[in-house]
Order: structure tokens, then sequence, then C-alpha cells
């Protein structure tokens, strides 16, 4: 068994900073891409951004310069860096990661940007 734990949601002001994770843990081999999407309410969830196992990156256009995706193989963890945040950031993020055992989602955690 796969699981994916995530952190780092909160409440900050617009313009201000957050930073989540997303640890992997279980019965896997490879971790392949991991990512980050979200969903706002009444939205469908949408990509914010990807990393590869490799390193390459990508991003959605409206966070491109603002959100940085990094990854720890040592720890199976995946973080992402938000700055400048902005009202329409205001989501449920959850971390996906795609591993020898198939692909699996975290359980959200929810960013609210407000001031």
């Amino acid at each position: 068994q796969v699981q994916l734990v995530e952190s780092g949601g909160g409440l900050v002001q617009p313009g201000g900073s957050l930073r989540l994770s997303c640890a992997a843990s279980g019965s896997f081999q490879s971790i392949y891409a991991m990512g980050w999407y979200r969903q706002a309410p009444g939205k469908q969830r949408e990509l914010v951004a990807i990393i590869e196992s490799a390193g390459k990156t990508v991003y959605v256009d409206s966070v491109e310069g603002r959100f940085t995706i990094s990854r720890d193989n040592a720890k199976n963890t995946v973080y992402l860096q938000m700055n400048s945040l902005k009202s329409e950031d205001t989501a449920v993020y959850y971390c996906k990661s795609n591993t020898d055992r198939g692909s699996i989602w975290g359980q959200g955690t929810q960013v609210t940007v407000s001031s």
C-alpha cells in the first residue's frame, strides 16, 4: 500500500507565501512524476505543477514565476513553494504521485488567500 501525506496549507494574506509538502510512504520501488493539483469551489481540479524524477518541471501559466516545485528523492517528498499568493490561488491542493504501484492522490490541504 502506498500513501501520500500532505502538510503546509493554511490562511495567508495576499502577497504572502506558503510551502506545501507531500511525503510518500509504503511498499513501492520507484516514484516517477510527482505533482500538485488544486480544486477551487465550483471548479474542476486543475494541474498546478509537475516535476519528473530527473527534475524537469512544468507549470500552469497562472503560477509561472510565483510557484516553485521541487523534490527530495531521498525522502520521497515533493514540495510546492508558493510566493506572491493571490485570492484566486484559494483552493484545496492535492498531491499526486506516479509510482511503480500506480498513481495515488493525497488527501488534500486547504490554502486560503484572504485579507
